[in-house]
């Protein structure tokens, strides 16, 4: 592990945005870990940090693109982020169209036959990026790259892969609990807990 994701995973943890008890999730299930990224918007300097992260990815992947696209709500802070890290122009698909002024689903400046690189806070099962991905591809975009801070390693990439777009994580769940472990964050045992239920649910 580097020294940047351990100080990225304790960062993360420290200022809420990763939490470990018992959560009621959207599905229903009890989870034993809740991930929370909206909350980094309150904390710049971490959300820099995560900007950073994900330059240093694109730049290490060589990702090519012409446009960022940030999906709303939790991606949409961090895909601005990553537009002032890199100088990169941002488009955001909208979740619904307006009923007035143009109507657009896609906000900002693009062109068809553009490559867009989607943006994300983090991914488990994939279907919000395939969600995000319609309005993107009706408009003549091209997506080959999903670009998110956390895979929670639930199926999210294979899924993305079945449709040929490949998935770039800056921290993989396994990972960063491995890092929360070595920083005295978490135990081994809630380590071991949470990566069980994971890959059971």
């Amino acid at each position: 592990m580097s020294d940047s994701a351990l100080q990225l995973a304790t960062a993360l943890f420290d200022i809420g945005c990763v939490q470990f008890g018992q959560f009621k999730l959207k599905s229903g299930l009890l989870s034993p870990i809740y991930i929370d990224l909206r909350l980094l918007v309150a904390h710049p300097a971490v959300l820099r940090q995560v900007a950073r992260a994900m330059a240093g990815l694109i730049d290490a992947r060589q990702i090519m693109f012409d446009r960022l696209a940030a999906i709303p709500y939790a991606g949409l802070p961090i895909g601005v982020a990553v537009a002032l890290e890199t100088g990169r122009p941002l488009i955001y698909p909208r979740k619904e169209a307006k009923d007035y002024g143009t109507a657009k689903l896609i906000e900002g400046e693009h062109k068809p036959g553009e490559t867009a690189l989607l943006v994300d806070d983090l991914i488990t099962k994939g279907t919000s990026k395939f969600e995000a991905l319609a309005p993107l591809l009706e408009a003549g975009l091209l997506v080959h790259d999903v670009l998110v801070l956390i895979d929670r390693e639930q199926g999210g990439a294979a899924e993305l892969a079945a449709r040929g777009v490949r998935l770039h994580p800056v921290l993989t769940l396994s990972v960063m609990l491995a890092d929360l472990v070595n920083a005295g964050r978490l135990s081994t045992a809630q380590c071991d807990a949470v990566l069980a239920w994971t890959r059971a649910n």
